[in-house]
């Protein structure tokens, strides 16, 4: 699985944007050996809790080759993890940092960084089976927890590939929100943890805090 997501070049436009984000880098990265390809998902394989983030940054995971790894949104991701229990260390600098997941695995909607992080429908969609493919492989799952509207609608459309009967109107994202569909894992909805929802006070730490405990509290997490 993981060989698949980092061979494919499905989306050309991805292809030549993270190869060209990785040729030309950002100065402070300069040093640094970018990944420049799809990114797959990391975390516990026996998790019962699933994060569906949107996409790689173009300096963060499109440099480390690691979900949510060397940014502003993992910084505050990863803290929120340790405090709840969920990761030993509270940041993510690098792919071998050593940073370990306990009951929490991260996959994404789109595994290339997008221009201006917005992935088009159809790079969506060529994306969709990575996100089946690694959310089968996680037998324990429980809650999905989708961060931002984009995650939440790509887990609302992977319920209905699995054959589950997703209401109609489908249930609205908004931070909190909780879709109890039959036969399927409890999903819930959290603001995005980017710096336009954390700088802005749209998400806060408690905010984000409480919404993991409420994900712990459903699967079962002690």
């Amino acid at each position: 699985m993981r060989e698949a997501i980092v061979g494919c070049r499905a989306c050309p436009r991805l292809v030549q944007w993270c190869s060209k984000v990785a040729h030309e880098k950002r100065r402070m990265y300069r040093d640094w050996t970018y990944w420049g390809k799809p990114v797959p998902g990391f975390g516990d394989p026996d998790a019962r809790i699933v994060l569906v983030g949107l996409a790689p940054a173009a300096h963060g995971a499109n440099r480390t080759g690691r979900m949510f790894t060397g940014d502003r949104s993992g910084d505050f991701l990863f803290a929120a993890l340790h405090r709840a229990g969920l990761a030993n260390q509270p940041t993510s600098v690098s792919r071998d940092d050593g940073l370990s997941l306990s009951n929490v695995f991260i996959v994404a909607t789109v595994r290339c960084a997008p221009p201006d992080n917005q992935p088009s429908p159809e790079e969506i969609v060529q994306c969709q089976r990575f996100l089946d493919e690694e959310l089968a492989l996680l037998r324990n799952r429980r809650v999905l927890v989708a961060l931002g509207a984009i995650g939440w609608d790509a887990t609302l459309r992977h319920f209905e590939r699995q054959g589950f009967a997703v209401p109609r109107p489908r249930p609205k994202f908004g931070h909190g929100a909780r879709a109890q569909i039959e036969g399927a894992p409890l999903l819930l909805g959290s603001f995005h943890v980017s710096q336009q929802n954390t700088q802005t006070g749209r998400l806060t730490a408690n905010m984000f805090d409480a919404l993991v405990a409420d994900a712990k509290r459903a699967a079962g997490v002690s």
